[in-house]
């Protein structure tokens, strides 16, 4: 469920714990599985992209995600790698390891960079959402 775009982390980890997981066991596969893509994405996503538009509804599509991205950018940006840990770390719509490493590659961020940033974030996303999850929990039971 984690490496899904828009669901990431933010909804596994909650779906895990409301599963039976223990939280720190649905933490860590969460985190495992929202950072899987990421490589693939930040080594493929141009060649894909370059494929895409070739068929014309999707290269209005992908238009609008890069454009998406470079507004997201900004503040990459502006904070460099601080910036990057920062939007993927945030657990708001919108963010997260998918968009981190769209715009990572939009902006030419290297790999070897962009990863461990991304990485950085995805674990304090995670921390976060598994703690507000705990919150949540224990406030209700």
């Amino acid at each position: 469920m984690a490496m899904l775009p828009v669901v990431e982390l933010r909804g596994a980890i909650p779906f895990g714990v409301a599963a039976g997981l223990h939280p720190l066991t649905a933490m860590g596969a969460a985190i495992l599985g929202n950072l899987f893509p990421v490589p693939l994405i930040l080594l493929l996503l141009r060649r894909v992209f370059r494929w895409l538009r070739r068929v014309p509804r999707l290269g209005a599509w992908i238009d609008r995600l890069e454009r998406r991205a470079h507004l997201k950018g900004r503040k990459v940006r502006k904070y460099r790698l601080l910036g990057l840990v920062l939007l993927v770390a945030v657990p708001l719509p919108g963010t997260g390891a998918w968009t981190g490493a769209l715009v990572a590659d939009v902006l030419d961020i290297r790999m070897r960079t962009a990863l461990p940033a991304i990485v950085l974030g995805v674990v304090i996303a995670g921390v976060a959402v598994t703690a507000m999850t705990c919150g949540v929990a224990g406030l209700l039971i």
